[in-house]
């Protein structure tokens, strides 16, 4: 052990055990733990304990105390779990009679300060350390600790109750370990002392009248199934399987709600998947007899599951279909549409009840419909689901929920009663629409569906939310309608692009900004994704939204000019870049003024936000090639990079970093110069002109006059992205290249350079960076920067600055103080602070 941590030691602990010390701060006890777990980890436990007899003596004069602080008190428990997890130091402790006293009936358990939560918790966390041997084990369940365990299952703090329940689940793994050797379909278990101890908790619990008792035993076995795949679970299984069953057909147990959770860890497990049909008969019986809210989440979990018979899994599909069927039926005449399904597993007068319930239709709805936008993310699902009647269905809720469908039966009328203007259904029913963006549908289906959507971008009663999630879903079939044969109509294309382009024009005029927001959004998704398509475009720029997008650069609100920015950016690639041949652009626009525009509100905008949305379609127009000729590109990041250079957010900042790097790479790609520094150059490149004219580009723009200034940015993520492109920059450059250490010196001191570098080692500290004066360095001299760039250690440089934060909040002079500090003794021991 360092002479730092033998003479820390006994300071600590006489600190946290005297009483007359202030108490101390949760942060510092879990540093001090932390600390302790690393000590333990790099010497001996039993060795530490020895060594250092203050441990021990911490453990006896905190049991001492007539009224301990709660937080030391659960700081001592922890510890001594930590350093009893060793089987040797266990004993040490064992010896010392500590152990009975901090976990067993005459310590904390008896005292006033069990009633405080944290010394529970830190009983419990106490105990899951110690416990990784069979004496720790034994010491527990044989000294009656076991019965405490059982009990905190039901404390009234969450916290202390789960971490109860992962205990046990951790001694039983424990105490089972590979002992059991008997056959799996064994009635008699000879179970390990221990295990049988909890095994027959668990059963008499769920045999109890109690209904707690039985929660907490059935959130224990989802814990122990849910972690736990060993073939010893099936065993404790064949024990229990039947008590389960009688809950789902007992009416006077209330714990059904606990069965779906219990059954997926189950059928998650290996261990049930050969076996036979008496699980899988039991996850039948749960999806009949589970009401259709329960029953959901065990349906949505085992359509998942690849290990399944077929026939649960079509029984699964039908529960979870059940009230979409029953919408779709509800909505239709009786000779019309039937619904979704041929039959139902249950009862379906039970989903109806609960449709026609104004307490419950909407949850209902909003679980189906989360759980059908989960099973439609799933890339291998192992079941086909009728993407065409949810659609329908889908379509059908949206209709009900803004009153444009008459329903043609009692139960239609009752649902559409309950869900007009239902933002929770129609937030989740527009989730899943999108999410069904990507199944083919015929065309009349997809004409209905933009009839639906319209009516609600075009509706005054939809909420901004909402609205949001509809021009997603819009967005996303929009996307989807190149390969469909609807977008083959040339003239069903071009009306419905123009009712949608007269709905956002209206939008974008709207006084609430996150309209007018979301309409930019839904803007600059739509130019991203369809810019290629002729219509698309047409109907695009000979509408008035261009016009509205440009005029909310002017916004009074931030994020909506961020994101007016970004669609003009768009708009303006779209417009100039991708057809500058084009009449109806020309017409109407002018790209100085655009770029001109932009440049301004990166130079005056006084909110970040849209700041970095310029930058960042910036970065977009130099990746595409739309800067123009080389001596325009060259003017335009120059431009961009002093006026950058000033900005205050380092996000901006890191923005610009992104568009230097890019023009570099620009620059050596079009010289001839591999765009990796590594990569094989010719000989006649590397010696030639080419390899000089892109260093004068970089100095003409400016640019190291920024990487340097960026290197000693207060915000890290800027330093480290200039010292990334100023390596990358030294590997085109100076490859090869050696300075005579005496002729850099000199030709360095000249030209400011070994400044430069007492600069950058001063990092963040500095105020004055040097100008392009006499005292100096010249950034737009070649020679200087090569000089620069050979003599200056960016290797270190790099290094410190991807240095983590835990590099100084962790190393031994921070923990020593804040150790210190916060017992109260800095000042009678900050001589050891070194």
């Amino acid at each position: 052990m360092s002479r730092a941590c033998a003479l820390l030691l006994p300071r600590v602990c006489a600190a946290l055990s005297d009483p007359r010390q202030p108490g101390c701060d949760d942060t510092c006890l879990e540093k001090m733990l932390d600390w302790f777990r690393e000590l333990t980890e790099a010497e001996p436990t039993v060795k530490l304990l020895r060594d250092n007899p203050c441990v021990s003596e911490l453990f006896t004069a905190v049991l001492a105390l007539p009224e301990p602080e709660p937080a030391v008190l659960s700081f001592s428990l922890r510890l001594a779990g930590i350093v009893a997890a060793v089987e040797d130091s266990f004993q040490l402790l064992q010896q010392q009679e500590l152990l009975a006293r901090l976990f067993g009936e005459d310590g904390p358990l008896s005292s006033t300060a069990w009633e405080d939560a944290s010394v529970r918790s830190g009983w419990v966390e106490g105990v899951h350390s110690m416990v990784q041997h069979q004496s720790a084990l034994h010491f527990i369940c044989d000294g009656g600790g076991i019965d405490v365990i059982f009990t905190l299952q039901g404390d009234p703090s969450l916290f202390v109750a789960s971490a109860a329940r992962r205990l046990l689940v951790h001694m039983l793994t424990l105490s089972v370990g590979s002992e059991v050797t008997v056959p799996l379909n064994a009635k008699d278990c000879d179970w390990p002392a221990c295990t049988h101890m909890i095994i027959k908790h668990i059963e008499d619990s769920l045999q109890s009248s109690s209904a707690s008792h039985i929660e907490r035993s059935l959130k224990l076995l989802t814990s122990l199934f849910g972690s736990c795949q060993a073939p010893w679970t099936k065993v404790l299984w064949l024990g229990i399987a039947k008590q389960v069953e009688s809950f789902l057909t007992e009416d006077s147990v209330q714990a059904q709600h606990m069965l779906a959770d219990l059954l997926l860890n189950v059928a998650r497990s290996p261990v049930f998947h050969d076996t036979e049909g008496s699980f899988w008969a039991l996850v039948t019986s749960a999806l009949e007899h589970l009401t259709p809210v329960q029953s959901s989440p065990l349906a949505v979990g085992i359509l998942r599951l690849h290990q399944c018979p077929q026939v649960v899994r079509i029984k699964a599909l039908t529960v979870l279909l059940q009230p979409m069927d029953c919408i779709l039926r509800a909505a239709s005449q009786p000779l019309e549409y039937a619904g979704l399904l041929d039959e139902s597993v249950s009862d379906p007068s039970a989903v109806e009840s609960l449709l026609s319930s104004k307490s419950s239709c909407a949850g209902l709805l909003c679980q189906t419909l989360a759980h059908v936008e989960e099973l439609l993310s799933v890339a291998f699902l192992p079941v086909n689901l009728p993407y065409a009647s949810l659609l329908r269905s889908v379509m059908t809720i949206l209709q009900f929920c803004n009153g444009l469908l008459i329903p043609a039966t009692p139960l239609g009328s009752k649902i559409s009663q309950i869900l007009v203007g239902c933002f929770r259904v129609q937030r989740s029913a527009l989730d899943a629409l999108a999410a069904l963006s990507d199944q083919k549908c015929c065309d009349t289906v997809v004409r209905s569906l933009f009839d639906v959507l319209l009516a609600y971008l075009e509706s005054p009663n939809t909420t901004p939310t909402v609205l949001k999630k509809s021009f997603k879903a819009m967005s996303k079939w929009l996307m989807s309608l190149p390969g469909m044969s609807f977008f083959k109509n040339q003239q069903q294309t071009e009306k419905t692009l123009q009712d949608v382009f007269l709905v956002l024009q209206k939008r974008l005029c709207s006084p609430c900004w996150e309209v007018r927001d979301s309409s930019l959004e839904f803007l600059t998704s739509l130019i991203r994704n369809l810019r290629d398509h002729d219509e698309f475009r047409q109907t695009l720029l000979s509408s008035e939204v261009p016009k509205l997008a440009e005029n909310l650069l002017e916004d009074p609100e931030s994020y909506v000019r961020a994101s007016a920015v970004t669609a003009v950016g768009h708009l303006a690639f779209l417009t100039y870049f991708l057809v500058p041949e084009s009449p109806v652009a020309g017409n109407q626009y002018n790209k100085e003024k655009t770029v001109a525009k932009l440049q301004e509100i990166l130079s005056t905008d006084p909110e970040g936000f849209p700041r970095r949305a310029v930058m960042s379609i910036f970065t977009l127009w130099l990746k595409e090639g739309c800067t123009g000729q080389l001596e325009e590109t060259e003017q335009f990041v120059s431009g961009v990079v002093q006026t950058t250079a000033r900005d205050l957010d380092w996000e901006v900042k890191l923005g610009c970093l992104e568009l230097v790097q890019i023009f570099c790479n620009h620059m050596f790609c079009r010289f001839g110069l591999p765009e990796c520094p590594y990569a094989p150059v010719s000989s006649t490149v590397t010696g030639s002109m080419h390899q000089n004219e892109p260093l004068q580009i970089f100095c003409r723009a400016n640019l190291f006059n920024f990487l340097f200034w960026s290197l000693c940015d207060c915000d890290k993520p800027v330093g480290q992205k200039a010292c990334d492109i100023l390596l990358a920059l030294k590997s085109h450059f100076c490859q090869g290249s050696t300075v005579d250490s005496q002729g850099a010196g000199d030709l360095s001191a000249g030209r400011g350079i070994q400044w430069l570098q007492r600069t950058l080692r001063q990092g963040s500290l500095v105020q004055n960076f040097p100008t392009d004066d006499g005292n100096g360095v010249d950034f737009q001299d070649p020679e200087s920067m090569m000089v620069a760039l050979r003599t200056i250690d960016l290797v270190k440089l790099h290094n410190d600055l991807n240095k983590c934060s835990d590099y100084v909040e962790r190393s031994p002079q921070s923990l020593l103080e804040d150790i210190l500090a916060t017992a109260g003794t800095v000042e009678e021991n900050e001589a050891d602070c070194y």
